[in-house]
């Protein structure tokens, strides 16, 4: 029987996560058990101090265990934490280390959404995939760069460290764990049972662009600023380059280093957003949106639509628009 240890860390962190994993974790291991007679793990509330209280003190959790009693355990689940992630990271060392010395044990991790930042503190993350919050890949990236952030992912599974995408997206996660210690069946019946979308594998349908201008590159915002203003329009690089005076090599290596995409790119990204938008009026036609986004070539639309949003442009709109 697997050891399964739900961390209760530092600071401020999701009682929902904490909670819900419990839960769902509990109610597949009772159905397996009535199906079979025996259990599949046993699951522990496992904090840095007993009581764990959170930070603002809104709850306490009372764990059976603090992680200095814990002296073997398979998995090893971080919900999301909140506030000052610099504050979180540095108030958690402790539970930082005693992280990385199970995995070298053996030891499964999963992190649910933004608790990715405290797992890739750890290092482990380091040449590896994984998920995390869409409106937080880019900072997580950004702060950990040898990791290898998957914003349109809803579940990642990399050399047994597991992550999950923003908010009940550790749901998903959660039936993944069930599924790879009871079988595909015990997944199914549990997600039934709560109701979870088993075969959502993205977060990209729910993910909104908003332009990439935590940098200083005054000449990058202004035409940042400009492609928001005139995705509607057609213009080359070259012409950009032009109007501001700089010539196109220029701009694409400093538009890269400012953005993390290229100019191509993110005009693509506001283009998307913008359809989305008109999509969920369920005003107009596709057609009207694809001009209105700036496109006159449908194919071309509907491979850039797929490619940031996952799915097409007819299927986000039956799927987010408005009620008439």
């Amino acid at each position: 029987m697997k050891h399964i240890s739900i961390l209760i860390p530092k600071g401020q962190y999701s009682i929902v996560n904490i909670a819900g994993a419990f839960q769902i974790l509990n109610w597949a291991n009772d159905l397996f058990f009535q199906q079979t007679r025996k259990r599949l793990y046993r699951v522990e509330f496992v904090g840095y101090a007993k009581p764990a209280k959170d930070q603002q003190g809104l709850y306490t959790v009372s764990p059976s265990k603090s992680i200095d009693e814990i002296r073997q355990t398979d998995l090893i689940i971080l919900p999301a934490i909140h506030g000052d992630l610099s504050q979180a990271i540095a108030e958690n060392q402790k539970v930082i280390q005693w992280i990385i010395e199970h995995y070298r044990k053996g030891s499964e991790l999963a992190a649910f959404c933004i608790g990715a930042f405290l797992l890739a503190e750890t290092g482990l993350l380091n040449g590896k995939s994984c998920s995390t919050h869409w409106g937080e890949a880019a900072a997580l990236q950004k702060m950990y760069p040898e990791v290898d952030v998957k914003p349109e992912n809803i579940v990642t599974d990399s050399h047994g460290i597991y992550t999950s995408g923003g908010a009940y997206a550790f749901t998903n996660l959660i039936i993944y764990i069930i599924e790879k210690y009871g079988g595909r069946e015990l997944a199914i019946l549990t997600a039934k049972a709560f109701m979870i979308d088993i075969e959502k594998g993205s977060q990209s349908p729910f993910m909104i662009f908003s332009g990439q201008k935590d940098h200083n590159d005054e000449l990058i915002i202004k035409i940042q600023e400009f492609i928001e203003k005139h995705y509607d329009r057609k213009f080359t690089v070259e012409e950009l380059a032009t109007r501001y005076l700089t010539n196109r090599r220029t701009l694409e290596r400093r538009f890269k280093v400012a953005t993390g995409n290229s100019v191509i790119e993110y005009t693509q990204r506001v283009r998307t957003e913008a359809a989305k938008k008109l999509l969920e009026t369920g005003k107009r036609s596709v057609s009207e949106v694809m001009y209105k986004a700036g496109y006159n070539d449908a194919k071309a639309f509907r491979t850039v639509f797929r490619k940031y949003v996952g799915m097409s442009p007819v299927d986000y709109r039956k799927k987010y628009k408005a009620a008439l």
